[in-house]
């Protein structure tokens, strides 16, 4: 992924990436720092800039970077300025923020870094002073650049959509994994980590535990408890007697069908299985759509957002409401439908030009 010839800065890199494996980062995390850094550097090595002298400009003119073609970044074309950045605002930033964190972890080290990129003691002016805050200063990450992302709404799945894809499991396991993240909520890989115990069915509950697992598998929160319907559990029990069978394995989701058989079910092989459903049901979905719309469908029928942040793990109500609390124009609808304001979709009430019942 990276080599010495074309960052030339391949310790510092690996130093970094070690401490993040140390401190219990994912794997997936660290191999997304690993890309990011990879393209800080590779840009770096293009424009003959050395990581520890770097100015403003020159962040700047790596957002640039970034946002060309691969054969733009390498100068071999031109770019009219009507074409469309090749990554997002987001992935931008994103990106950035790696880099910010490998210079943070430099200059913590002791290592002398640009000052850019260095941590800036206080407050800036006008922002909000906390209880208590005179007694010692507080340390901020000074943003070095950011683009603005406009605020996307999640891709959510219709009941139909569901149904389309359930139906196109030709295996329990596979139906019951996807049933697991409709009615639960969880990510992937939390759905992937699941042991036999972590399913209390004279309770109907699934816990979600924070573990190292052999097939890479990780929960990104704290322990936490989900209610289920009693329709998943029975296809689990299902599950178990009619393709599970006798394998010794504690964990609930195994490769049955290919070799090696009875090892935990990897990331990869949820992919390919995505690819397949989505072949069969004409449904362009990914795992992580059934949690956008587990949480979404909650919020829209009323449940507090502190009971939503709870059952999806999140550590803060605003990371909840920041991502699920959209409203779609169907939403406003029914809000005002709901009031009295409008008459529903297809009553004869709706006459051109009839005033709104305020």
């Amino acid at each position: 992924m990276l080599d010495e010839a074309s960052c030339g800065c391949i310790v510092p890199i690996e130093d970094f990436l070690a401490f993040l494996t140390a401190i219990g980062r994912s794997p997936n995390t660290v191999r997304a720092y690993a890309f990011d850094l990879r393209d800080f550097f590779h840009y770096l090595s293009s424009a003959q800039l050395t990581w520890d002298d770097l100015t403003l400009e020159q962040v700047g003119a790596f957002v640039s970077w970034l946002q060309l073609p691969p054969a733009g970044r390498g100068g071999q074309v031109a770019v009219l300025p009507m074409v469309a950045p090749h990554v997002s605002a987001s992935t931008v930033n994103r990106k950035l923020a790696a880099v910010s964190s490998f210079y943070d972890f430099h200059a913590r080290r002791g290592v002398e870094v640009p000052a850019l990129w260095r941590w800036s003691r206080g407050r800036q002016a006008g922002s909000f002073v906390p209880m208590l805050a005179h007694l010692g200063a507080r340390s901020t990450r000074r943003r070095v650049v950011s683009l603005k992302v406009d605020g996307g709404v999640p891709r959510v799945l219709s009941s139909a959509q569901i149904d389309a894809v359930l139906g196109s499991c030709v295996r329990l396991r596979d139906r019951f994994l996807f049933m697991l993240l409709r009615d639960t909520g969880l990510r992937i890989g939390e759905a992937l980590g699941l042991r036999h115990g972590d399913l209390n069915a004279r309770r109907r509950e699934v816990s979600v535990r924070f573990r190292e697992n052999a097939n890479g598998a990780r929960a990104k929160t704290v322990d936490r408890t989900v209610p289920v319907p009693d329709e998943l559990l029975c296809l689990y029990s299902d599950y178990l007697h009619e393709e599970y069978g006798d394998l010794d394995s504690d964990y609930v989701f195994l490769t049955l069908w290919s070799k090696p058989v009875g090892v935990p079910l990897t990331y990869s092989a949820v992919h390919s299985l995505v690819g397949r459903l989505r072949a069969r049901s004409g449904v362009v979905f990914e795992p992580h759509f059934f949690r956008h719309t587990y949480a979404t469908n909650l919020l829209r029928r009323g449940t507090p957002a502190e009971v939503v942040a709870k059952l999806l793990g999140h550590a803060s109500v605003a990371t909840t409401t920041g991502i699920y609390g959209h409203l779609s124009p169907d939403d406003l609808r029914e809000a005002l439908v709901a009031v009295g304001v409008l008459p529903p979709l297809g009553d004869d009430r709706r006459a051109v030009g009839q005033a709104p019942r305020w």
